[in-house]
């Protein structure tokens, strides 16, 4: 595995140089992440528009889990790495808990201080339920089933048959949409048409084949990075290690995943896309919890320390934040400001949990 190759490489020199290529390495994960993932989707859309398949089923499938590749990347990086080496795959969960918890405080956070973002009442009746549900199970599962079956007697773990649930979970999701979908199809194909770009065969092939290895060696980097400079900070500062890595996973590794949901959203409330700017951070949370969260899992049981409680609740917790925000019918700027700032307190948290070493 690349990771093990790199760490193999540098364990003889200097910590300062082991510390700038941590960090050079989850720099450069994060930059191939999103732009690679950029080319796997671009090609992917062509290809499959090529082969006359539904511009919705593109819109559906192959767009919509673009957006969590990066995650997948990272996660299942993490899984093998903890299959290969033991130890806990604390950067898998915590990359899925934090991108989630980021897509809601900072992403919707930036979004809405762009512009308002009018909540339809289908959305209300739909989609937010459906996000809280999976949020739910989601958290269910990491505090409750998998605890001291293959973990540690503190620690906690999501199983191979729960990431058959999840991963059943995303078929189920997408077959959801596709029926919703087919009650409104002028709409979503139109929307989901202006999304793929045309080029030729050879060229949609090669960025799906280019996409999909850079995105292979994002995550690799980024695990790499990430938990190299976790180690490095918990030997330096005497600090847990378990917690050190959540940490990283947590910020840096959740918000570099989350670049594409921020640009998107951005980008799409600045031009008045509201309704994409929702859809995207709620589509993609869902992704996060089901398809990235139960591939994982299915690679290897993903154990995480108790310090996930927290986090996996923090996560329900600003979902609830979100649907009460979204049932007045209109996220306003003082909503973002206000998500904005729970984001900051939530990075307080992290930092004084790690420094101090609270269990919780």
């Amino acid at each position: 595995m690349l990771v093990d190759l790199f760490n193999g490489w540098i364990k003889d020199l200097h910590v300062g140089v082991q510390i700038a290529l941590f960090v050079v390495g989850l720099a450069l994960g994060v930059f191939c992440l999103v732009k690679f993932c950029d080319w796997f989707v671009d090609g992917a859309g062509v290809m499959a528009k090529k082969l006359k398949v539904s511009p919705l089923i593109i819109g559906l499938t192959i767009v919509a889990m673009g957006t969590s590749l990066p995650e997948l990347a990272v996660s299942v990086s993490d899984s093998v790495a903890a299959l290969n080496n033991g130890g806990n795959a604390n950067v898998a969960i915590g990359n899925v808990l934090g991108s989630n918890v980021c897509n809601i405080l900072l992403v919707l956070g930036f979004s809405v201080i762009f512009t308002p973002i009018a909540v339809k009442r289908s959305v209300n009746r739909r989609e937010m339920p459906i996000l809280l549900g999976v949020t739910a199970v989601t958290v269910l599962f990491v505090c409750l089933f998998g605890l001291n079956s293959v973990a540690n007697a503190q620690d906690l773990a999501i199983t191979r048959w729960e990431g058959i649930i999840l991963a059943v979970g995303i078929v189920a999701y997408i077959a959801y949409l596709i029926f919703m979908a087919k009650r409104h199809p002028d709409q979503l194909e139109m929307d989901s048409q202006e999304g793929v770009k045309d080029m030729p065969w050879w060229k949609a092939i090669l960025f799906v084949v280019v996409g999909a290895a850079g995105i292979i060696l994002g995550g690799q980097l980024v695990v790499f990075g990430a938990k190299g400079l976790a180690l490095q900070g918990a030997y330096a500062l005497k600090l847990d290690h378990d917690m050190s890595e959540a940490l990283v996973g947590l910020t840096i590794v959740a918000v570099g995943t989350s670049l594409p949901e921020l640009v998107t959203s951005t980008v799409a409330a600045k031009k008045g896309q509201n309704e994409l700017a929702l859809g995207n951070v709620i589509g993609s949370n869902i992704f996060n919890s089901l398809f990235v969260l139960g591939i994982a899992a299915l690679v290897n049981p993903l154990t995480t320390g108790s310090q996930a409680l927290v986090d996996a609740f923090v996560m329900l917790a600003v979902t609830m934040l979100l649907y009460a925000f979204s049932m007045r019918g209109e996220l306003k700027r003082y909503h973002g400001i206000a998500l904005l700032g729970c984001y900051g307190l939530y990075l307080i948290y992290l930092i004084l949990r790690t420094v101090l070493g609270w269990s919780f």
